[in-house]
């Protein structure tokens, strides 16, 4: 029987979800049409949690036999999916007006979502891992169809759940493995079991963690399990791909690297040969297939494999300063992304939104003030000195030698380069192209904030980069005691 005291570290996720279920009552029972209230309602839910996950006694917490953890990993990670998602609504304010999607039920989606995200990276357990996932996976799968007469939309939510269930079956095939050889589904007796040595390590259990690493692969979007972001990207609602840019992204990797640390920190051996190959790849492929794309969105969906590649090289380092690398480039990752989503959502012209990478010609001159916010978030999704995505690069890369993967750094940084041309490229379109249809102007306000405040973001790192360098090495630490 449960104790207030127990459910203390569960208060965020409880408030979320109880949040959720109000506001899905109220939408039903509200006359007239009330999204526009669920939604800035969300968004105070979703502030109100950020402040509670702070409120959490600190240290470790092990609540609901094991199966949930606290910890500054978890207040971290978490932090960075509550902003991410409750941005991620703002963007969408407009958006699902103008588009004719305004229906209460996508920001409670969006919620129940975010209820998920926050289980994931709090998961101890297989099980509780998997029920994380789902939860999530279920409310993306309905957002990503959600404008239901769109062909594009509804072909897009159809992959995403026919892979998504693909993969949790890899994922949970994965866990049974695990389970089978060694005995147990929780991370904290996992660790125990192999902290001695390798002596139960057997060839079941490395096959075990492969499948488990690629359920979590295809949710992060990692090669070879990336097939369905393009498609995905490029089919759901603009609004929607914001968000599946953004908070689902860096819960995945959180839990990815809770999944593989925490339980198999000692048998590095094991398993990072398989993270090497997916950095690797996702990389190569980021940075080669991006060359091509016509459109924004898809041109974004391969920049985030690229980037997925980049925060998986601190993983594969297996280290706590490979873990800090990974936690920097995501708070940095989710700052860009947002603030590239906020522009391309005001790139509407009087027929409506267009999504043509040609479609930002001569931008600088009819509208300079968007162009120089996102040519700044081109040259830092670049990795471009002295921006914020060059830190993000530099820490994971000097994670990685430090491991001595000299081969997986030297694909990076020449990923990188390559990379570089088709974010230059966006911006010599910008500004050096003869300009074509104008988009509506001015910017609306949600999304000229959240693009003022990236930019900044981006910009200033630099000079204050204390405050997310020391909440990285703070998380680190966390699953290196």
């Amino acid at each position: 029987m449960f104790v207030a005291k127990d459910l203390a570290p569960l208060v965020p996720e409880l408030f979320v979800a109880v949040s959720a279920m109000v506001l899905l009552l109220y939408g039903v029972f509200a006359k007239g049409n009330p999204t526009r209230t669920v939604v800035w309602a969300s968004v105070l839910v979703l502030v109100v949690a950020l402040v509670l996950v702070w409120q959490v006694p600190a240290g470790r917490q092990a609540v609901l036999s094991g199966m949930f953890v606290t910890d500054s990993f978890t207040a971290v990670m978490k932090s960075l999916v509550l902003i991410g998602s409750a941005v991620s609504l703002v963007l969408s304010v407009g958006f699902i007006r103008q588009e004719e999607m305004e229906r209460f039920e996508f920001p409670v989606l969006l919620l129940l979502a975010t209820v998920g995200m926050m289980m994931m990276v709090s998961a101890n357990d297989l099980i509780s891992l998997y029920v994380g996932l789902e939860l999530q996976s279920l409310a993306l799968y309905v957002v990503a169809a959600f404008r239901r007469d769109s062909e594009r939309s509804t072909e897009a939510g159809l992959k995403y759940f026919v892979l998504g269930a693909l993969s949790s079956g890899m994922l949970l095939y994965g866990a049974s493995l695990i389970y089978g050889f060694a005995g147990s589904t929780n991370f904290t007796d996992l660790a125990k079991l192999f902290a001695g040595g390798h002596g139960h390590v057997s060839v079941g259990l490395v096959v075990g963690i492969v499948f488990l690493a690629a359920g979590l692969a295809f949710k992060v979007s990692a090669v070879p399990f990336h097939m369905w972001t393009p498609d995905v990207y490029e089919g759901a609602p603009t609004a929607v791909t914001a968000f599946f840019a953004s908070a689902p992204k860096v819960a995945a990797m959180a839990l990815f690297v809770r999944a593989i640390i925490s339980p198999f920190g000692a048998l590095v051996a094991e398993w990072q040969q398989i993270i090497i190959l997916l950095a690797g790849a996702s990389m190569l492929l980021g940075a080669f297939a991006a060359i091509w794309q016509k459109n924004i969105k898809r041109l974004m969906a391969y920049s985030s494999i690229g980037h997925v590649g980049f925060a998986l090289v601190g993983l594969a380092a297996g280290t706590s300063e490979g873990v800090r690398g990974v936690v920097v480039y995501m708070a940095v990752y989710l700052a860009m992304t947002l603030g590239t989503f906020a522009c391309i959502l005001a790139m509407r012209q009087k027929n409506g939104l267009v999504e043509g990478i040609d479609d930002l010609a001569g931008l600088a001159r009819t509208q300079p003030g968007m162009a120089f916010a996102l040519a700044v978030f081109m040259f830092s999704l670049a990795g471009v000195p002295p921006l914020a995505g060059f830190f993000g690069k530099f820490y994971v890369f000097m994670a990685a030698i430090n491991a001595k993967l000299y081969v997986l750094s030297v694909i990076g940084v020449l990923s990188s380069v390559v990379g570089a041309f088709y974010y230059l490229r966006i911006v010599k379109i910008m500004y050096f192209d003869a300009p074509g249809e104008p988009f509506l102007h001015p910017m609306p306000r949600e999304l000229g904030v959240v693009a003022a405040v990236a930019s900044l973001f981006t910009l200033l790192f630099v000079v204050f980069p204390m405050p997310i360098l020391n909440g990285a090495a703070m998380a680190a630490k966390a699953l290196f005691p």
